[in-house]
């Protein structure tokens, strides 16, 4: 591997040059504001393109689908997955990927596997409870590095939120836990079966932690995507990580798309508590540190409330400069998450007495996307492929 990275590095400044011309075109369409583009004429144009391959071949704003389309079946399940591209899905976000003791990636929401699969419910696993420190928190559970992808495909996923769905409870029991080099055949069936490429938008977990139990994830994936020539920059593939520092390993493994995932702007990512790197999300959400992110990254996925704050109400407030800093730079933004139910949804949007009813959700979007956003994540593909169509054409 160290003469696969040493070769590699030796092409960065080519395959630099390769991916910054890629994003030069399809930044046309996402920094549209420059131009004195108004967001729906943006979005309309945006969404004509469907040629040229990577990611200038995407529909703005595109429509993620996170986790599948995860409102409906329990997530990270060929179940849910399927349904996303049913209902037509830009990019599905399959897998958020970890690893078994055995080395194998698997896609689950987090190396702690209680509360999406049945684990519980097998007397032999349950000594495999435990509880480890995960990014300086305790917690306890079953853990996938303890476990053998033989072992991990004994069991059967569940819907994470019953609380907030118990439709989907329906479905527990009904998918085994897929592994990624199972989604990355599956995209290739799915992409023939349906007769157009199908994208997906994998994460990787908790990758220090990963590394300290000498399980490397960017190694593994890069190695993958290798084997299926998905490691190209104009791949139908884009990686993602909370780690910025795994952002930049990978930029040197693969040539695939890359972004920075960005949470609350008071969180620092756990690569730099780990390196003792002081800055947190407000500091990379500044030009400076947009700049240093455009040097390795096409793009960010920051929480909704970097693009609107909401306030101590839940309400929103008014939008920050991210979006123009971003796209100034050369970066797209795929925010995450926008959901259907009440509590999940800004104050301005809830509607009725019920919790977990589904609120003005369109409203949501609609402010969302005039915003600039080039993308969303959602839970529910239907509901934001309507929303996207009602802002085009609006």
């Amino acid at each position: 591997m160290a003469n696969q990275e040493s070769h590699h590095s030796g092409q960065d400044g080519q395959q630099a040059t390769g991916r910054r011309a890629l994003l030069g075109a399809a930044v046309l369409g996402a920094g549209g504001a420059v131009l004195g583009l108004s967001g729906t004429a943006r979005a309309a144009s945006d969404g004509q393109r469907g040629h040229g391959g990577g990611l200038g071949s995407l529909p703005v704003p595109t429509i993620v689908a996170h986790r599948g389309a995860s409102g409906y079946r329990p997530e990270h399940t060929f179940g849910a997955y399927e349904l996303a591209l049913d209902m037509g899905a830009d990019i599905v976000e399959a897998g958020d990927l970890v690893v078994t003791r055995d080395g194998h990636l698997v896609c689950r929401h987090e190396p702690e596997i209680g509360g999406t699969t049945d684990v519980a419910d097998h007397p032999e696993f349950a000594d495999r409870k435990r509880t480890k420190t995960l990014d300086g928190v305790p917690v306890t559970g079953w853990f996938t590095e303890d476990f053998t992808l033989a072992e991990l495909k004994t069991l059967r996923a569940v819907e994470r939120i019953p609380a907030n769905r118990p439709n989907n409870t329906l479905y527990d029991g009904r998918w085994e836990i897929p592994t990624f080099e199972e989604v990355l055949r599956w995209q290739d069936e799915q992409s023939r079966r349906r007769g157009k490429q199908v994208w997906i938008y994998p994460e990787l977990k908790h990758p220090t932690y990963f590394r300290g139990q000498g399980l490397p994830l960017e190694e593994r994936v890069a190695k993958l995507l290798r084997k299926y020539r998905k490691d190209r920059f104009n791949s139908p593939v884009i990686l993602q990580s909370f780690e910025p520092t795994s952002i930049q390993r990978l930029n040197k493994l693969v040539d695939t798309p890359l972004v920075v995932l960005l949470s609350g702007p008071t969180s620092r990512p756990y690569d730099f508590v780990e390196n003792g790197d002081p800055r947190t999300v407000a500091d990379l959400v500044k030009p400076a540190g947009l700049r240093e992110i455009a040097s390795y990254a096409q793009g960010i996925g920051p929480t909704l409330d970097l693009v609107i704050p909401r306030d101590a109400t839940g309400r929103l407030t008014r939008p920050t400069t991210l979006v123009a800093d971003a796209h100034k730079v050369g970066l797209r933004l795929h925010p995450w998450t926008v959901r259907n139910e009440n509590p999940f949804l800004p104050a301005d949007f809830r509607k009725g007495t019920d919790a977990d009813a589904y609120g003005d959700v369109f409203a949501a979007y609609r402010t969302y996307f005039a915003t600039g956003i080039d993308g969303v994540f959602t839970d529910h593909p239907d509901t934001g492929l309507l929303a996207r169509e009602d802002f085009v054409n609006g």
